[in-house]
């Protein structure tokens, strides 16, 4: 694509998120960017939650999952589900009740300060390596896709990528990005919708053709019972599905924030529902999109590449298809990144300034100042960590990147399981000890087994027993 066509629909782009910025922030305060006042219609924050929850990498990459994999993501997508129903009924109440800003504060008021700074630091970890990964994937297709011409060089990319992101979240915080997350669904579903319909047309295929074709094809495998042995096995998949679900979702400031946005539980939970029910069709949408990528590119004949996460990027932008895909695919793929990494920079200062520095206990005047100078220093921060990932240039850093930040979410599955779900008080200052050996002790295990997805579910399990083992017995009720 022409670089400066691309930079002209990416400049348009952020200039309408700038503009709902606008709208959004008036007369805000930290109540707007902590909670966005509660005043979020639930339907709008379940259309922007599934944007937040399908990051650029997810774009791109699973359509080429069917390659190796088929259709049996799926079979996780519906654990998903399981999962939201989980949350819905038991999480969402809890914060509710409690009236949370951050989720972690359960942890103080059920163990005590050291649980609660232990699971605060370990979403704040998490959540950074994460949406620094994330952004650096979108910087380098940036850079390829615009900079690279004008001879800008990377550096230079990275802070225009973080400063936009800074623009449009620092006065509203969560309000703001309810309503643009929004906006990123919708280009990111637009995106795929048209590369559907436009890679039917081209080999003749109505909606029905379509359809048969997808189903007759032999990547469309979508269940595994077989195989016990297999990663893709359906009892694995689902249920491992299902607890990445409670964890990642329900666990997970940035993710809740948008929850706690609501005016009420009940429309939170009708928020839940409908994100964790409309998820199954968006997955099954990108999967269908997957299977039509690699039967087209058999029909014209075009080398499938070493990476498949290269295959939709290849046929959208490579001149295979009209030009109206390849705008839409960079739409949709800046669309992915961005809306889950705004969302995680606001969660990432919310996060910090309430459990770390304890803002709530502040003035307002002071409160706001102390949220403006951790806004910025989280965006210094993500900065910093692109620009670590760009020195080590090994595509296999964000691989391991992303399993090893799946490593942080195990010790919070045990401690909310154990809080939620046995009346014992623990021994609150060996609880961070817990929860570094509970990570070491899975990794160890990982190296020498090689475990798929249920190591999260093992990792829980770890730690619920090492809360067993500090358990103050001769004082629980």
């Amino acid at each position: 694509m022409n670089p400066a066509l691309t930079a002209a629909i990416i400049a348009g782009y952020f200039g309408v998120l700038i503009l709902i910025s606008f709208l959004t922030s008036k007369k805000s305060d930290n109540d707007t960017f902590f909670r966005g006042n509660k005043q979020s219609p639930w339907y709008i924050v379940s259309i922007g939650m599934i944007g937040a929850s399908l990051s650029g990498v997810t774009f791109i990459s699973v359509p080429g999952w069917v390659g190796s994999t088929n259709l049996t993501y799926m079979q996780m997508v519906m654990g998903y589900f399981l999962g939201y129903l989980v949350i819905a009924h038991i999480l969402l109440p809890l914060y509710y009740r409690l009236n949370l800003t951050s989720i972690y504060t359960y942890l103080d008021e059920r163990f005590g300060f050291w649980s609660y700074k232990s699971g605060a630091l370990l979403f704040l970890l998490s959540r950074t390596i994460g949406a620094s990964a994330r952004l650096y994937l979108m910087a380098n297709v940036l850079q390829i896709a615009v900079f690279d011409a004008f001879n800008i060089p990377f550096e230079v990319t990275v802070l225009v990528t973080i400063l936009l992101i800074w623009l449009y979240t620092f006065r509203g915080g969560i309000k703001t990005i309810i309503w643009t997350d929004t906006l990123q669904t919708l280009f990111m579903l637009l995106s795929v919708g048209i590369t559907v319909v436009v890679i039917s047309k081209t080999m003749n295929l109505s909606f029905t053709g379509m359809i048969n074709t997808i189903a007759d094809s032999d990547l469309s495998k979508m269940f595994e019972f077989k195989d016990w042995s297999s990663k893709q096995h359906f009892i694995r998949q689902f249920f491992s599905g299902a607890f990445i679900t409670i964890v990642m979702t329900g666990l997970d400031q940035d993710m809740m924030q948008k929850n706690l946005t609501c005016k009420n539980l009940k429309d939170a939970q009708k928020n839940m529902y409908w994100y964790g029910f409309s998820f199954m069709p968006v997955n099954l949408l990108f999967l269908s999109l997957g299977v039509l990528l690699y039967i087209f590119a058999a029909n014209q004949g075009i080398a499938l590449p070493e990476r498949s996460d290269d295959l939709f990027p290849i046929i959208a932008t490579g001149g295979y298809l009209p030009k109206i895909v390849g705008i839409f695919f960079m739409l949709g793929l800046v669309a992915a990144a961005y809306s889950s990494a705004d969302s995680a920079l606001t969660s990432l200062t919310t996060s910090f300034s309430v459990d770390i520095l304890g803002v709530e206990k502040k003035d307002d005047a002071e409160a706001k100042n102390t949220r403006f100078k951790v806004h910025i220093g989280f965006s210094i921060l993500l900065a910093v960590v692109i620009l670590l990932f760009r020195i080590f240039n090994n595509d296999s850093v964000i691989s391991t990147v992303f399993n090893l930040a799946g490593y942080t979410y195990g010790p919070l599955l045990g401690l909310y399981a154990f809080g939620l779900f046995t009346r014992f008080k623990v021994k609150d200052r060996w609880v961070p000890l817990i929860a570094i050996l509970s990570p070491v002790i899975i990794g160890i295990m990982d190296y020498n087994l090689t475990m798929g997805f249920e190591k999260l579910i093992v990792n829980g399990a770890i730690t619920f027993l090492g809360l067993l083992l500090i358990t103050k017995w001769s004082s629980h009720n």
